[in-house]
């Protein structure tokens, strides 16, 4: 990774204050934080989640906080406070050099910088001729992968294959397998839990192969440092498939670049291992940008990958961010908005139809040391509390009709999973509202398919760790044949 990160801490440390005086002399905003709709769902932890959409009206009383609403969206990114960002913001990162045609050298600028390594940054020639899943390279990382994992492994093994971006052009996806040193008692073969981890950042050095890979490192999520599920999956002696769900241009926030991922490293695994895991059943997992992955993954599986679909057996999905309209009021513009605009960018590097609504201060952090920035970086950014507003040309960004039509391209609504699911969301969540996992369980209930919807005690820190051992019974069920449940 290249060595900026500590210069981008000190950069965003030195202009808080700044930023913080600036919010200081704007009011609050106008801006709803919150969906208006039903509660959240019944659970363990009350009636539903605090910004699930229980407010009925739509108010900016619900949630208008620092904390839980998007203080300023409706504010100094439009007041005269505003005028200040520019110079803020320019004191943290150069301007924009970008020659004639600007928006196609933008795209360009704004995707991630090289590791140096061509396994993650090498497009490979002759990828037109290859087949959705077609073997590129694999690589032996047992060495280094078995210091960081739970119990004793027989293979640690990466490998690189062809896969589909989102307009429907060839590119490439990396994943890991992780191969249990015990053998697998039976009955039939070994089973593979696919791991989708929230990689959550925007450099190709935060993705859990480079981890595995090299060690950790300060781009390590501190998330997968901890490895709940590759660890409850080891003990039990299944096989791990975890891949890099964001794909080369690390498209944090983009389901269908990443679904496309995750069914073509299965493939490939299949195609590598055509004895062992070729009849395997699979269950796919994923949480919170791990969630988005999955979700694009399911919806997938009967138009993309059809071959697959009696072998997943299915897929349990957690704090997921199921639509970006709603996230729009409550991640953006508070202390959740570093991670709001890094999902933004993500999308943005496979959405180009989205660039002209970016302003020169939005070019200006698209192109900077952002670009190559992993989950706690992006955490930081947070406390700088820029709303999108303040990066776009147009008036109410969020609610153009680009914006309108990635929302609807992202929550994949008129697609039907392509195997049962088990969603469960925390009870105490403010920036990633219930309703949208409510949502998503009752459209997928329309659909037909058995799906479980269970709240768990916590947000979206805790909620993890209390959703997980649930989701891997259900997941233990599915990989023993057990018929679903459905709580539809």
């Amino acid at each position: 990774m290249p060595g900026h990160r500590g210069g981008f801490r000190d950069r965003t440390v030195v202009t808080v204050l700044a930023v913080t005086l600036m919010i200081g002399g704007g009011s609050t905003g106008t801006a709803a934080a919150q969906s208006s709709g039903s509660a959240g769902g019944q659970g363990s932890v009350g009636t539903g989640s605090w910004t699930d959409g229980t407010g009925s009206d739509g108010t900016a009383s619900n949630g208008t906080t620092s904390v839980t609403g998007s203080l300023g969206t409706g504010s100094y990114a439009r007041s005269p406070f505003g005028s200040w960002m520019p110079s803020v913001v320019g004191s943290m990162f150069s301007e924009p050099d970008l020659d004639p045609p600007g928006l196609e050298t933008l795209r360009a600028e704004m995707m991630p910088s090289p590791l140096g390594e061509p396994f993650f940054d090498e497009y490979p020639p002759g990828l037109d001729a290859m087949e959705n899943g077609e073997v590129i390279e694999t690589r032996d990382v047992t060495p280094v992968a078995r210091q960081l994992l739970s119990q004793p492994v027989r293979e640690v093994r990466q490998f690189k294959v062809r896969t589909t971006d989102a307009a429907d052009e060839p590119s490439f996806a990396t994943a890991t397998l992780v191969v249990p040193a015990a053998p697998w008692p039976g009955p039939g073969p070994r089973p593979v839990v696919v791991n989708n981890v929230p990689i959550n950042g925007l450099g190709r050095a935060c993705t859990p192969s480079y981890t595995l890979a090299h060690g950790i490192t300060p781009s390590t999520n501190p998330y997968e440092r901890l490895r709940p599920v590759t660890t409850q999956a080891e003990q039990r002696g299944y096989a791990v498939l975890i891949t890099d769900h964001e794909g080369p241009r690390m498209a944090y926030g983009e389901p269908i670049v990443a679904g496309r991922a995750i069914l073509d490293v299965i493939r490939g695994m299949r195609n590598l291992y055509p004895a062992e895991f070729g009849d395997s059943k699979l269950a796919l997992t994923g949480y919170s940008g791990g969630s988005i992955a999955t979700h694009g993954a399911v919806k997938q599986i009967d138009s993309y990958a059809p071959e697959l679909a009696d072998d997943i057996v299915g897929a349990a999905i957690g704090g997921l961010p199921a639509d970006f309209e709603m996230l729009g009021r409550t991640m953006n513009g508070n202390l959740a908005t570093g991670y709001f605009l890094a999902a933004l960018f993500g999308v943005m590097r496979e959405h180009p139809e989205t660039l002209p609504l970016i302003n020169p201060l939005g070019q200006r952090l698209l192109i900077s040391t952002l670009k190559d920035e992993c989950i706690s970086d992006l955490a930081m950014l947070g406390i700088l509390l820029i709303p999108v507003e303040a990066l776009a040309n147009v008036t109410n960004a969020l609610n153009s009709p680009v914006a309108h039509d990635i929302y609807a391209k992202l929550k994949m609504a008129d697609l039907k999973s392509g195997t049962p699911l088990y969603i469960f969301h925390g009870g105490q969540e403010f920036w990633v509202p219930a309703l949208g996992a409510r949502n998503l369980f009752d459209e997928q209930c329309g659909y037909g398919v058995a799906t479980v919807y269970q709240q768990v005690p916590g947000e979206h820190i805790i909620a993890p760790f209390t959703g997980t051992p649930g989701a891997f019974d259900w997941i233990d069920a599915r990989l023993a044949g057990e018929p679903p449940p459905s709580d539809c």
